[in-house]
């Protein structure tokens, strides 16, 4: 009975150990053998040796049967103090095999079932083999040394870490495909049909993002709230008319791809060729923020210097002519210009007025000049023209016009003035022709100056000819025949003036995007 309960408790002693040495004992994926077992233990029953079994039958592409001159992995020496590196990583490396990916729930499953076998199978003593994640670069040498080993799901089965990717962890695509083009097995594409879940896939090629496109996508800003009236008390959108007048400025402040020129013209004195040129100067200064000058280019003495404010010495252009070797220099600054112009605070814009006495008479070649000056230093010239059209300023102001404005009164002799030299324009050429379909007919009449016979008849024919026909409504502060002032006139007119050059400025952008 002694002998029988020691024997008992010798036997309980031994099953504690090895549950101790069980659970102590790393678990890997590729299961440690048991160091009592001898490389030349005999082959399992029913198999002779070099017999491949069912796995490498049903995988025959892949190592699990392994050639009978071949030795097992384990029984390679090792030289290393710390381990085996299956079960004992460096501290600056991880293998493969020993890190889970916790992105795949069936790669957890799978080796959660194949770790607790290996662990059953380690207490009977029997070596058996997992499969494990591959490794980049296929049929490299150990990193322990010794001999080569087969390679497992097409990467080497004992490589901790090297110089691949992610130290030593599988650098592999979508599709079960490596960085460097390299296949799975159709072993390792059951376990992973998508890649290794958690690594970097690789991006797809040929991708272009275009600026215009991506500007294209931000969210277009809201539209401000009104400026006038109970929508703008009430925070609403503008209404109708002020929407308009929104796009109308921002028409008129048009971006030119160079300076540009517009002429005021019609052969018929008292006309309105002066208000209408201050008019749409004013209206250009406001919407664009200044760089626009208007110019009286009559050859004698004409009246912008009555009809605008004079805010510095009393120059005019014939002392800018007489500037003119000290104004063309590299060095001349826009202060040096505007020294002979009249500031208009109002409207934001220049004046340069003609010559006050007729003691010279401006010619083509000093139109030439202050045409140049000023498109240096300006980008929108509006050219306030005389009486005579066969003056030679006359006919270049005409020649270096990208636009032209025709204003009339419904009164018999403006409008014949303006029918007769539209017909003169239509005999000079293609390029006439078409600067008078760009033309825009500027109405503005006086108090008593409407005559509504002149108006049905004229008004169908100046439509058909120019581009468009725009109404100035009468206002007494322009009637007045005084300085003009833009804060003065009326909110009907400050919107025909807008109208008129947003009209304008339409017509010369489609005339500089046709070649000349």
């Amino acid at each position: 009975m002694t002998d029988s309960h020691n024997s008992g408790q010798h036997k309980d002693r031994e099953a504690a150990a090895a549950e101790v040495r069980r659970m102590w004992q790393p678990t890997p994926s590729w299961t440690q053998p048991d160091p009592n077992q001898t490389p030349d233990a005999e082959p399992a029953a029913g198999r002779t040796e070099g017999q491949p079994d069912a796995l490498s039958q049903d995988f025959p592409g892949d190592s699990w049967s392994r050639p009978a001159d071949q030795s097992a992995p384990w029984t390679t020496p090792q030289h290393s103090a710390s381990g085996s590196s299956w079960t004992q990583p460096a501290a600056d490396t991880a293998a493969s095999w020993t890190q889970p990916t916790p992105e795949s729930d069936e790669h957890e499953a799978v080796s959660d079932a194949t770790e607790s076998d290996d662990t059953a199978k380690a207490d009977s003593g029997t070596a058996t083999v997992t499969p494990a994640a591959p490794d980049e670069g296929a049929g490299q040498t150990p990193a322990h040394g010794g001999a080569s080993t087969s390679p497992v799901f097409g990467g080497s089965s004992f490589h901790g870490s090297g110089s691949g990717v992610g130290q030593g962890q599988p650098n592999l695509s979508a599709g079960g495909q490596g960085l460097g083009g390299q296949q799975l097995s159709p072993a390792a594409q059951q376990f992973f049909p998508q890649g290794i879940p958690g690594q970097n896939a690789q991006q797809p090629q040929n991708l272009s993002y275009r600026t215009d496109e991506l500007i294209q996508a931000l969210p277009l800003p809201r539209e401000a709230p009104a400026e006038r009236g109970v929508r703008s008390v009430l925070r609403l959108r503008p209404g109708t008319a002020e929407r308009s007048e929104r796009i109308a400025r921002a028409t008129a402040a048009t971006a030119f791809r160079r300076p540009v020129t517009i002429v005021v013209a019609n052969p018929k004195g008292g006309s309105g060729k002066t208000p209408t040129t201050l008019l749409l100067a004013g209206a250009l200064g406001q919407a664009r923020g200044g760089g626009v000058v208007a110019w009286d280019n009559n050859e004698l003495r004409g009246n912008m210097h009555l009809r605008t404010h004079d805010t510095n010495s009393r120059s005019t252009v014939t002392d800018m002519l007489q500037a003119m070797p000290m104004l063309t220099q590299p060095d001349a600054r826009l202060g040096d210009v505007a020294a002979y112009l009249r500031h208009q605070v109002s409207g934001q814009y220049d004046v340069l007025t003609s010559a006050t006495t007729t003691y010279a008479q401006i010619e083509a070649k000093d139109f030439d000049q202050i045409h140049r000056l000023l498109s240096r230093f300006y980008k929108v010239l509006v050219i306030d023209t005389g009486n005579n059209e066969g003056s030679s300023n006359w006919r270049e102001a005409m020649k270096a016009a990208d636009a032209l404005v025709i204003p009339i009164k419904w009164k018999s002799l403006s409008c014949a003035a303006a029918v007769q030299m539209l017909e003169e324009l239509d005999n000079q050429g293609p390029e006439a022709q078409r600067l008078i379909r760009r033309a825009v007919i500027a109405v503005s009449n006086g108090p008593g100056d409407v005559n509504k016979d002149v108006e049905k008849q004229l008004r169908p024919y100046f439509e058909s000819r120019a581009a468009a026909v725009i109404d100035i409504p009468t206002d007494m502060h322009i009637a007045a025949e005084g300085p003009l002032d833009h804060s003065a006139l009326q909110p009907a007119t400050r919107r025909a003036a807008l109208e008129l050059a947003a009209k304008v400025s339409e017509q010369i952008t489609n005339a500089l995007n046709v070649p000349r």
